[in-house]
């Protein structure tokens, strides 16, 4: 049996990988994923100044009461994609790099990226 501990370790291996590749740029903001049992979290992050752009997540009271109790599941991430893609227009970002952080490219992470790209973001 795979213990959790086994399980994040491999993730953040992977999440280290990717990073040595993927960079935010101030035309090009990273689009970065992530995500508990309970809630998903996505923010717009300039890596240049290290500063995040925009954030959403289901944890906020204004998502959370739109949620309705399905803020760990796909309902619930296509809450935080449309969020943060109408969020990321108004700031004027257009297009992004899109960072699964180590998570596989399925389910929640993947309902997320769909409906960001649905508001306009560019991936």
């Amino acid at each position: 049996m795979i213990s959790i501990k086994d399980k994040r370790d491999a993730r953040l291996k992977r999440k280290k990988r990717v990073r040595v590749k993927i960079k935010g740029t101030p035309e090009r903001p990273r689009l970065t994923v992530f995500k508990t049992a309970r809630h998903i979290y996505a923010q717009i992050i300039d890596d240049s100044v290290g500063r995040t752009l925009v954030a959403a997540s289901t944890l906020p009271k204004d998502l959370n009461s739109k949620a309705k109790g399905n803020s760990g599941n796909i309902k619930g991430a296509i809450l935080v994609g449309e969020t943060i893609g109408k969020r990321g227009k108004e700031k004027g970002i257009k297009k992004v790099v899109f960072d699964r952080n180590g998570f596989l490219y399925h389910g929640r992470v993947k309902a997320l990226a769909d409906a960001a790209r649905e508001k306009g973001l560019e991936f």
